[in-house]
């Protein structure tokens, strides 16, 4: 179901089920997959693809260029798994060909209000991202760790299988 008011461009891929709602911008370029739910107000730019079973609420913005000086406006991507629930003012950008030229996220994540993936991250499965905290560049984060509140991770970082990170660090 689209609601009338979503703007979906021809050429994106829609899986079915899928339920995009009111104020909805989907780009040429962008695949979602089966049963995932857009409550409102969300962006989905760039070489996105969306795995199954997403929810993600109002205000999001998903696939934008990524926030680096090296960015031309090469056609890098981002790559989300399935199960996620990404809460309001979520933003996670594509990756540039300076790195990965892929940003990616698995499965079964939370990313609870205004927390960030920069370009070229890696995040893991059951990932626990609190308000507010963000990734710079080039990160990568194994499976199962837990961001507190305001947690800001540099470029170049890794952070392990299990982390957990305590809020404002």
């Amino acid at each position: 179901s689209i609601d009338s008011s979503a703007r979906v461009a021809a050429g994106a891929q829609i899986g079915s089920d899928v339920v995009i709602g009111p104020f909805c911008t989907i780009g040429p370029h962008v695949s979602i997959g089966d049963g995932c739910v857009l409550v409102s107000h969300v962006n989905i730019a760039g070489h996105t693809t969306i795995g199954p079973r997403n929810k993600i609420q109002p205000f999001v913005s998903l696939g934008t260029p990524p926030q680096s000086v090296s960015y031309r406006g090469e056609p890098t991507k981002l790559v989300i798994g399935a199960d996620n629930d990404i809460r309001e003012h979520v933003t996670m950008n594509t990756g540039t060909v300076a790195d990965r030229g892929i940003t990616r996220v698995g499965d079964g994540c939370i990313f609870m209000v205004n927390s960030h993936v920069a370009h070229d991250c890696t995040v893991g499965n059951k990932v626990t991202f609190a308000n507010n905290a963000v990734l710079g560049g080039h990160v990568t984060v194994g499976d199962n760790v837990v961001f507190g509140g305001g947690v800001a991770v540099r470029q170049f970082v890794r952070i392990g299988e299990g982390a957990m990170l305590v809020g404002l660090s």
